[in-house]
């Protein structure tokens, strides 16, 4: 088990302070301070809602979005979590986990219901002591993948479940992390070294633990340098497939976007390192990194915040040189093409469209058809042959389509939303 190093932040009023007891601020700017975090080397950053009015939660829920929008980096939820609908209103807001307060009754009784709706993986509970723990060790063994403990582990010998303890004291970071229960370490034991977490997880795996830091299977003696000793770089999104952009990478470069997970390129014409969005917040967490054949170019997949060119356009590549009348379909992209055509409607309405006569009825019509094609679809399921269904649920994506075309909402978002569950 790689050990994990998890900043905490505790967010009220919009702003982060420095504790649960501390109103202290320390950013009135939560997702640059997170994204700092992120950059910095976080594993993932625990975020405790510390509102105290259901209109106060709304405007956090806001934040947290805006945070796990900003950075590829998994935010854990906590605070504000007393109902089945708060666990959800944080997974839609893209944590990656929620935690559920042990210190109320009525929390310890949403877990198990909590882990069967949302899955055990997406389930913590946090603890004051590690007896609320044991009190329920089998409904949290069952239900969830793991704990927050606020304060130190006591047990030396303790292998039932993952523990990340919340430490705001002094202590052997060291100590605690050899623990083999101990999945990760938090709270301002960790906080004091997000100026750089890399170098304090290089000294952690120097001293005999595991942490949670990339591995490099081809050293940069091993590629095949230019004249200038750089290697091209194509950069492509992970999710679409889309190449983004082409820069160049020297030693310090490939080395640094190893070790950071960021991609890191080198500037032929200021002649200096530039991890990509420190300027414009649009950074490239990487997913991959392969060499061609001869070892003479790099591919990097990656996870692109916002977009990748200077100009403010998703890729790079949009200067069209040439290009056939003949449509070649990718059979996997037809959703997003059809939701292309959907959109242009939209913007240059056509006469004679159906879906410029849906535009024009509204809402109210649309949603009277997704009502029809949903029922057709079911009476079609009914059927033991599979035609009927085909169609039928083909004419029931059409009109959600332009559903999402009306709020707003494209295939990233739903993709996004279902990758977040």
């Amino acid at each position: 088990m790689k050990k994990l190093l998890i900043p905490c932040v505790y967010l009220k009023e919009g702003k982060l302070i420095k504790g649960f007891s501390d109103g202290e601020c320390i950013s009135s700017d939560p997702k640059s301070y997170c994204t700092k975090l992120s950059v910095n080397g976080a594993d993932a950053i625990i975020v405790f809602d510390l509102s105290k009015a259901d209109d106060e939660h709304e405007k956090a829920l806001l934040t947290i979005r805006k945070i796990t929008e900003a950075i590829d980096t998994p935010v854990y939820g906590a605070g504000c979590v007393d109902r089945l609908e708060d666990v959800k209103k944080l997974i839609y807001a893209g944590c990656k986990k929620v935690a559920l307060n042990m210190a109320k009754q009525s929390n310890i009784d949403l877990i198990e219901e909590a882990g069967k709706r949302f899955s055990k993986d997406r389930i913590y509970v946090c603890a004051d002591s590690l007896e609320q723990i044991l009190d329920n060790l089998k409904l949290i063994k069952s239900n969830t993948s793991g704990a927050l403990l606020l304060g130190k582990i006591s047990l030396e010998k303790f292998d039932e479940l993952p523990i990340i303890p919340v430490i705001n004291e002094e202590g052997d970071e060291k100590e605690i992390l050899s623990k083999s229960c101990v999945a990760g370490l938090s709270g301002d034991l960790v906080n004091r070294k997000t100026d750089d977490l890399y170098a304090f997880k290089a000294l952690m795996q120097e001293a005999g633990l595991c942490m949670n830091i990339n591995e490099c299977h081809i050293r940069w003696d091993e590629l095949k340098k230019d004249d200038a000793g750089l290697v091209p770089v194509i950069c492509q999104d992970a999710a679409s497939g889309r190449v983004l952009m082409l820069a160049y990478m020297n030693r310090e470069a490939y080395e640094q976007t190893i070790r950071e997970g960021i991609m890191t390129y080198y500037s032929r014409s200021r002649k200096e390192l530039w991890r990509k969005g420190d300027t414009s917040g649009h950074y490239q967490y990487v997913r991959s990194l392969y060499s061609d054949c001869d070892n003479d170019t790099i591919l990097a997949n990656v996870v692109q915040i916002g977009n990748a060119c200077h100009t403010g356009a998703y890729s790079c590549f949009f200067n069209e040189i040439m290009k056939k009348d003949e449509k070649v379909s990718n059979i996997r992209n037809v959703l997003t093409d059809v939701m292309d055509v959907i959109l242009d409607r939209k913007e240059n309405p056509k006469e004679g469209s159906y879906t410029n006569y849906l535009f024009d009825k509204g809402i109210d019509k649309v949603l009277k058809k997704i009502g029809e094609e949903a029922t057709e679809t079911v009476i079609a399921a009914k059927n033991p042959e599979a035609e009927e269904s085909k169609y039928e649920i083909a004419d029931l994506l059409y009109h959600l389509m332009v559903l999402m075309a009306i709020k707003g909402l494209t295939w990233d978002d739903i993709m996004q939303e279902l990758a977040n569950r």
